[in-house]
């Protein structure tokens, strides 16, 4: 069964919007004497101040991958973080580990992993997604490039600004 509101009527000067103006104008200028009685600051002076500080706990920044404690890659390719991309900023190709390496035990590894930054939303995706915790959104957002092909971060980028992770990584589990 529907339930239809009925919307209430307006009184005649709620139509007009001089007392709508005037509200807002009131709003306004009480944020100006409070800014001017208190001296606080209100714009931030970027290239000499940052946000570091005042980044919320929940930030969520630019994707990275990382390494685990050894050094080792800990993405499997398994390409979980692409499919999900809702603006497909990511590119994964895998490529098979060779049987007579050392850690031959895991299928795959990535040859090209590619973040297009410019496409990127920054949702946290990738990351939820991410089985081995290869991927995770660091807390930075200065994220330049004088051009477009700059802004496409591949595998040695984003292994260069992720940096290393510790924990327990499933893929080089022995026990698995």
């Amino acid at each position: 069964m529907a339930i239809i509101l009925k919307r209430p009527k307006l009184k005649w000067w709620e139509y007009l919007y001089l007392p709508a103006l005037a509200q807002g104008m009131r709003v306004t200028l009480g944020h100006l004497f409070r800014i001017l009685t208190r001296k606080e600051k209100v714009t931030m002076q970027y290239p000499e101040e940052k946000w570091d500080d005042q980044l919320p706990e929940h930030y969520r920044g630019a994707p990275a991958l990382v390494t685990d404690e050894q050094g080792r890659e800990r993405c499997v390719a398994c390409q979980l973080c692409e499919f999900i991309c809702p603006p497909r900023a990511i590119t994964i190709k895998p490529e098979e580990i060779p049987s007579d390496d050392k850690w031959a035990k895991v299928e795959k590894r990535p040859n090209a992993f590619d973040i297009d930054m410019i496409r990127c939303i920054y949702c946290g995706l990738c990351e939820e997604v991410c089985p081995e915790q290869a991927i995770y959104l660091r807390k930075d957002y200065a994220i330049t490039g004088t051009s477009r092909e700059e802004m496409v971060h591949d595998k040695e980028r984003l292994y260069e600004i992720g940096g290393v992770r510790e924990g327990l990584v499933n893929k080089w589990n022995e026990l698995k």
